[in-house]
């Protein structure tokens, strides 16, 4: 796949969304409302064409591009830019008829019948071809239209199918993967387990909760063969697409889980990132909820733009979001006012270059018809939320220059998708507390609450560019991983580690010694046991004149050269070392053996910053829940400073800034509405 360097040419920020103007072609009034609307919106760009497939091509072979032609036509006569999406997230009845072998069939190895969306086949020789005649197509008439701004590859991907021909293509994967070497197989599978070895290729077939649902090796590779099959039919669908626009950048959204949003885990996106142009993502947090503060969950926003945002190291764009509420939700709560605002400046500040809604219009009809919209079932662009979203697009018109500005970050925490597959799966620990995401988000916060610029990094990534380097619960470990933390510390990184890291190589397999004595090396200890707490149960750790409470985990360390820095209070091993650190080569490898309550990681990285003299790009004083945030180009820094209160609050800012949005200049204390957001500007 080519790496041609593809950038978005527009010339200001991503302002419109979803649009399904083929739900309204029997309504010529709605589409010519639509365009109307859309310049009273202030916005400007548009995804169409994403379900539209049935509409595109009725019949086999009988295509329907005219009603496509006007709406890129009447969105390019005043502007604007279209974002067309390849239909293969939900196919047309008469395929599913036709052709069967286009239907999944799914973990207890039932086809399923035609409907809803993603339920195709990956390993369908006609979907494959469908997908790309149908591309093609698209490609073909409107690759040459100025509108034509990005491609957004399909929607959504995910889910798996285990027919025969998917069965067949895991078998072949497995074989590319283990060398065609069967014993291979078995022997990082641990096969002799329950008389799981196997003596013919053809006796592997995916997990389910029919058969074999238990080994993990097996289950670790299902999902990752299910990732590559996927970016395989995007790649096929990319095929066309490539050929013939070869200078239009191209996209697929990510996802993430709710409510408790964390990265979407059916698949690795790391794998998607050299394939794609852009990194895009669909952010439904549940705003207003009653379990957190408005600013624990702005955190895990955060943390999930800063993980999209890595991945390429460049801005992202913000697929889809609700400019009120959704349908999906448990509680579909609107947002209140100036939410809406507040939540889009975060997503701006943290590196998107768009705000683009799902959707445009509300459906009259089927599942989506009460999902929040621009336009509302009233066409009003009277009501509060096409007022916010007017109000919002004129915001974004005054920072046009944001487009394409970056940020730069000393601290970098370790997350993967793959580990996060193995430790859900071990059947040890305690099996509702492990929280592999929940323990990222309690290292991350402290950077975030500091306004401390963090790259969520990838295994793969250079280590080498931060001064501080996080890995929380890195269960899963292969030698590669290893002697890249090892490198970073000896050449002067700063190394944190916690509790269940490090236990099992890529196969899921315990290492030889129970842990790897990379690791052993560079923190100068060895775990010799995990102890895994009750939810009532709880422990106390002394760390510097202070003591903290200690829930879930306690890991008892021998120390190999480590200095001891906090010690357990109660139980069998008080006295012995909770927290280590070592001087490895020029850097230090400090360990933090048990979980530990938040006000810890609150002193622990306090100390570590100021040791290492890693500060907030601006000098702003101000309280909890106001987040800071900057992005910068070559000439300016635009500071974000957003209130996730409900309440006002006062800031102290350190100089004299340039007010972008409202004009003119402030300094000195400035006192922040609920949700208010400032943008300030200031010289590099």
């Amino acid at each position: 796949m080519s790496q041609t360097k593809r950038n978005l040419k527009a010339p200001f920020l991503l302002h419109g969304g979803d649009y399904n103007p083929d739900q309204w072609l029997k309504y010529p009034d709605v589409l010519k409302e639509d365009i109307e609307l859309m310049k009273l919106a202030h916005t400007n760009t548009f995804s169409v064409g994403i379900f539209a497939w049935s509409a595109l091509e009725p019949e086999e072979g009988v295509y329907n591009f005219e009603w496509l032609d006007k709406i890129f036509d009447d969105i390019h006569s005043f502007g604007g830019k279209v974002i067309l999406a390849t239909p293969s997230g939900a196919r047309p009845a008469w395929m599913s008829r036709k052709y069967p072998d286009v239907l999944r069939v799914n973990a207890e190895r039932v086809k399923q019948l035609h409907g809803g969306r993603h339920n195709h086949c990956f390993s369908s020789p006609t979907y494959l071809d469908k997908t790309q005649t149908i591309n093609r197509k698209l490609a073909e008439r409107y690759g040459d239209h100025p509108a034509l701004l990005l491609w957004h590859i399909s929607n959504e991907y995910g889910g798996d199918c285990h027919c025969e021909r998917c069965q067949a293509a895991f078998r072949e994967w497995l074989k590319e993967r283990y060398d065609g070497n069967l014993e291979a197989l078995n022997d990082a599978w641990w096969g002799p387990f329950w008389s799981h070895t196997f003596t013919e290729w053809e006796q592997v077939e995916s997990p389910s909760p029919n058969g074999e649902d238990g080994v993990h090796g097996l289950r670790l590779d299902w999902r990752r063969f299910v990732t590559d099959q996927t970016v395989r039919f995007m790649e096929n669908e990319l095929v066309p697409i490539r050929e013939i626009t070869p200078d239009i950048p191209v996209t697929t959204n990510f996802m993430a889980d709710t409510p408790d949003l964390i990265p979407f885990r059916g698949l690795d996106y790391n794998r998607f990132a050299d394939k794609i142009d852009v990194i895009s993502w669909d952010a439904y947090p549940t705003w207003h909820n009653d379990w957190e503060t408005t600013a624990e969950l702005a955190m895990k926003v955060g943390f999930i733009d800063d993980l999209y945002r890595t991945m390429k190291n460049q801005p992202f764009l913000l697929m889809e979001n609700t400019p009120s509420m959704v349908n999906w939700h448990p509680v579909n709560k609107a947002k209140r006012p100036g939410m809406h605002i507040l939540a889009s400046m975060q997503m701006l500040a943290h590196g998107s270059d768009s705000i683009l809604y799902f959707q445009w219009r509300k459906s009259r009809g089927s599942t989506e018809k009460f999902h929040g919209a621009v336009v509302d079932h009233d066409r009003s662009p009277g009501n509060r939320v096409f007022r916010e979203v007017a109000e919002l697009g004129k915001k974004m018109e005054k920072l046009a220059a944001l487009k394409g500005t970056h940020r730069t970050a000393e601290v970098a925490l370790l997350y993967d998708w793959e580990n996060d597959w193995a430790l859900q799966d071990a059947q040890g620990y305690g099996l509702d507390s492990k929280q592999y995401i929940q323990t990222m988000h309690a290292h991350y916060r402290p950077f975030w609450k500091r306004d401390i610029p963090v790259d969520v990094i990838m295994k793969d990534h250079d280590f080498s560019q931060y001064k501080l380097l996080v890995v929380p619960m890195l269960y899963m470990m292969e030698d590669r991983t290893a002697a890249k933390l090892e490198s970073f510390v000896k050449n002067g990184g700063k190394l944190v580690m916690t509790y269940i890291s490090g236990v099992v190589n890529e196969h899921d397999l315990v290492h030889k010694g129970s842990w790897h004595e990379k690791l052993a090396e560079v923190f100068g200890i060895q775990p010799s046991e995990t102890d895994t707490l009750y939810p009532r149960d709880c422990n106390k750790v002394f760390y510097e004149g202070k003591h903290y409470e200690l829930k879930d985990y306690a890991t008892v360390l021998d120390l190999a050269g480590a200095t001891t820095k906090g010690v357990y209070e109660e139980d069998f091993y008080a006295g012995t070392p909770a927290v280590t650190k070592h001087a490895y080569g020029k850097g230090i490898a400090y360990y933090i053996g048990g979980r530990l309550e938040d006000t810890f990681q609150e002193d622990f990285y306090g100390q570590l910053l100021a040791a290492e003299r890693i500060l907030p790009p601006v000098g702003i004083t101000k309280p909890d829940g106001v987040s800071i945030q900057v992005r910068c180009n070559t000439k300016s820094v635009f500071v974000f400073v957003m209130n996730f209160n409900e309440e006002e609050k006062d800031i102290q800012l350190d100089q004299v800034y340039e007010d972008v949005l409202d004009g003119g200049s402030l300094s000195g204390v400035l006192r922040l509405h609920p949700y208010e957001v400032k943008v300030l500007r200031v010289d590099k």
